[in-house]
């Protein structure tokens, strides 16, 4: 933020810095002597100065923990959102992966969800400190209980509140919770290729894993299934019990087919590309900036597996697919709202 102070036609006053006393229109004028210029103090530039601080203190406060000071004064449901990035991690460890984990790893929570077909586990990402929890709708697509797990290793039971199969979004509340974490939603509008990111989740029920890497493209056209049920790792994974974020969920990326069919029912989104390592169990946990905002939400991976073969040859090959968090903060009222698109 730039501001310019001396503006065409402006001049100096000779009496800057100095206390005015009140016009009365019956005094007499200035004496004839008095100086045209006063002498240069230290007095003319505090006006100038203290102006440019206290700018810099209100950008500060806008531009820093305004969201976050927002949520802990309204309650539960304002959710930390930034337009800028907001640095959520301490300055010590500002730019570290290490600094990044610490900071949002209590945001983020190990997601199982049960259904007719068997039980998977994804992960959710917490945005008010009452427990709104934004996921994948195929995590929990389907399900008929829903359990989250915080990192301190709290287990709630959850409901869903509503979802964007469009999107491939979900909102979920934690029942009786308070207090929690909430993450701080960046900015996407703003990420570039080669950007440094971090993604937290629980690959194959590994609560908390936290890897690293970079944005290696962006605005991919990623397409899922959209209705309940469509392969989402149903086949013998699903009916073991064993299937973590439905190990086969497909995905299709420029006109071929991956991690199985995804069915005639389709939906198209933009997706972040990250070389950060995602597997199964990832999807619905964060994609984060180096200052420990969320910029996406884990969404699709690529596996060289196919559906006839085991889980032990799946695995992440650096091809990892997140929906972009101005996408999830343009759909949240719609989602709040109950919507079961």
């Amino acid at each position: 933020m730039t501001e310019s102070f001396h503006r065409s036609g402006e001049y100096e006053n000779p009496y800057e810095g100095q206390q005015q006393a009140p016009v009365n229109p019956e005094w007499p004028p200035p004496p004839a002597y008095a100086p045209a210029h006063a002498p240069h103090s230290k007095k003319r530039g505090r006006g100038p100065f203290a102006l440019i601080a206290a700018v810099a203190i209100v950008a500060a406060a806008i531009g820093g923990g305004t969201a976050y000071g927002i949520q802990e004064l309204t309650g539960n449901d304002t959710v930390a959102s930034s337009s800028t990035s907001t640095t959520v991690v301490p300055s010590s460890q500002k730019g570290t992966v290490a600094g990044v984990a610490k900071a949002v790893s209590p945001s983020i929570v190990e997601i199982s969800a049960d259904s007719n077909s068997g039980s998977s586990t994804g992960s959710g990402v917490i945005i008010t400190s009452g427990g709104e929890i934004v996921t994948n709708n195929h995590v929990v697509a389907g399900a008929s209980q829903i359990k989250a797990t915080t990192s301190d290793g709290k287990s709630y039971t959850a409901k869903v509140v509503g979802t964007d199969s469009k999107k491939d979004l979900a909102l979920i509340k934690l029942e009786n919770a308070s207090g929690l974490k909430a993450a701080t939603l960046g900015d996407s509008a703003g990420i570039q290729v080669g950007d440094q990111v971090v993604a937290i989740g629980s690959p194959e029920g590994l609560s908390g894993t936290v890897t690293s890497g970079i944005i290696s493209a962006l605005d991919r056209d990623v397409t899922v299934p959209t209705e309940e049920g469509q392969d989402q790792g149903q086949g013998q994974q699903w009916g073991q019990g064993q299937g973590q974020d439905g190990d086969q969920w497909p995905f299709e990326f420029g006109g071929r087919q991956f991690n199985g069919d995804t069915g005639s029912d389709t939906t198209t989104y933009k997706a972040l590309q990250t070389d950060a390592s995602l597997n199964p169990g990832n999807s619905g946990g964060a994609l984060i900036d180096m200052n420990g905002n969320i910029i996406g939400i884990n969404s699709a991976m690529y596996s060289p597996t196919s559906q006839a073969s085991s889980s032990s040859d799946a695995g992440s090959v650096g091809l990892g697919f997140a929906i972009p968090i101005n996408t999830v903060k343009a759909d949240l009222a719609k989602l709040r709202a109950g919507s079961t698109d």
